[in-house]
Parts: C-alpha cells; sequence; structure tokens
C-alpha cells in the first residue's frame, strides 16, 4: 500500500513505541533547509526499497507555518509519514546540530546511528546504516 501524498500522512502524534521491531529512520527537516530537497527523492526511495523488510520513515518538520512546510512538500513530495514539530520540542530531545539530520533507530527504540546534513555521495553510507539494523529485526 503507498502512502497518500496529503493531509493523511501527517502524523498527529509523535510515538516511537507503534514502531516495535521496526527500523525507523527519523529526519528532522524545514522548508528553507535546501539539503532537504535532495534528500526527499532518496528518502521516498529508501522508504520503498526496505518497507516490506521493516523501515519507517519518519520526516519531522520544524517550520513554525504549517503552510510553509505544505508549499515545500508540494514542490519536494514526500511519500513517507510526516510530524510537525513546530515548537521543535522533539528536536530540542534529539540535540540538533545542522539540517538535515537523520537518526536512525533500531527494532528497540535505540538511537543507533546519527547523521548530519544530507550529501548524496554518502547516501550508500547512509543505506548501510539501516541495512545493519533492518538485519537485527526478529523476523
Amino acid at each position: 500500500m503507498s502512502m497518500p501524498s496529503h493531509a493523511e500522512q501527517w502524523i498527529n502524534k509523535f510515538d516511537l513505541s507503534q514502531y516495535k521491531n521496526k527500523v525507523v529512520y527519523l529526519d528532522f527537516w524545514a522548508s528553507w533547509c535546501g539539503p532537504c530537497r535532495k534528500s526527499f527523492p532518496w528518502l521516498n526511495e529508501i522508504e520503498e526499497k526496505y518497507k516490506k523488510q521493516g523501515l519507517v520513515v519518519i520526516g519531522v518538520n520544524l517550520d513554525t507555518e504549517i503552510d510553509q512546510a505544505k508549499q515545500f512538500l508540494k514542490d519536494v513530495p514526500a511519500n513517507f509519514r510526516v510530524f510537525s514539530d513546530p515548537d521543535g520540542k522533539l528536536a530540542e530531545k534529539y540535540k540538533l546540530v545542522g539540517m538535515p539530520s537523520s537518526f536512525v533507530i533500531d527494532g528497540k527504540g535505540k538511537v543507533r546511528h546519527r547523521h548530519v546534513g544530507f550529501k548524496k555521495s554518502n547516501s550508500d553510507e547512509y543505506e548501510k546504516s539501516i541495512v545493519s539494523l533492518l538485519k537485527e529485526l526478529k523476523k
């Protein structure tokens, strides 16, 4: 089943416990973030490639104005779940140092990898960090 590319993809509460025994790729982004435009096509591709094996991609938007985020998504569609964090509470919890910032979370809910920024040239390394955790999931 493919993710709808409209309002239904917005999740209204962020709760990692609902993704037990899944690998979560948590990606913090904002409409003003240049590299985010490059990362979205890759995030779409990677979720499509690994969702059957247990990958869930969640994009956490940090815009204070949700309309800016929605405009960004018109230009750069996301086929994964999106969560709005306008007051930055989640960003604070994960101690962001740059944008985009991504966290690869294992099946037990523990952050195992962290990527700051997005470079297409590093996407193999990002993918390896996902695959290694997918292999650990209990089948």
